[in-house]
């Protein structure tokens, strides 16, 4: 009876410290899981202040007269490249209106509401926006093409464009003021017909990644 009883306390003791065990290790890993939610927070406080930070050092540089908006949706078809701001008409937005970040061309506002607009994005194959090579001055028309490229028209078989050369706005569009960042060129090619060429154009901005911008009032 004695060796029994032992046994016996020795089993419930064992199972006394295995379901303490089990009760701490859940609050271990209840705890763990919530100082990686902080941490994760932290950090997403961090990156936003620094983007921030950036637009708002472009801000106080350029001289346009800008307004900061928040990106908070995405077009939901695969035919357009549209995003949703959260500045609208109550904020001087109209259509029109030029959207940048500090590293360039964003789009273009096409759509207003009170509270909110949609700005079409330069890799829309409906976005057009005359260009200039930096460097070498030839005139072109930028087109988007839904992916990470960009395309440059209308060039002469005989133009002076080079990879590596910068891409601005030229400023005949009208709705663009001149010297705007759009991109560098990735790669250059000949029509089918054979009297023109084109240029690829890798966009200064990532497109796929915009969460703030600036939208150009004057």
């Amino acid at each position: 009876p004695l060796s029994l009883f032992s046994f016996v306390s020795r089993e419930a003791g064992g199972a006394i410290f295995f379901h303490h065990n089990l009760v701490e290790n859940e609050r271990l890993r209840k705890e763990i899981s919530l100082l990686k939610y902080r941490l994760n927070s932290v950090n997403e406080i961090y990156l936003e202040n620094k983007r921030f930070k950036d637009l708002l050092g472009f801000k106080e540089k350029t001289s346009y007269k800008v307004i900061a908006a928040r990106v908070i949706g995405h077009s939901l078809d695969n035919w357009s490249s549209v995003i949703i701001l959260d500045k609208g008409e109550s904020s001087g937005i109209k259509q029109g209106l030029i959207v940048i970040n500090y590293l360039g061309l964003v789009g273009r506002v096409i759509e207003t509401s009170k509270f909110s607009s949609k700005a079409v994005l330069i890799n829309d194959p409906n976005f057009g926006v005359s260009a200039l090579d930096q460097r070498s001055r030839q005139e072109g028309l930028i087109n988007g093409t839904l992916g990470s490229s960009l395309v440059m028209k209308y060039l002469p078989k005989d133009c002076d464009i080079q990879v590596l050369d910068t891409i601005i706005t030229s400023g005949l569009a009208g709705h663009y003021p001149k010297g705007l960042l759009i991109g560098k060129v990735v790669g250059i090619g000949e029509e089918f017909s054979g009297l023109s060429r084109y240029a690829i154009i890798k966009p200064a901005v990532d497109l796929t990644n915009l969460e703030e911008v600036l939208i150009i009032i004057s």
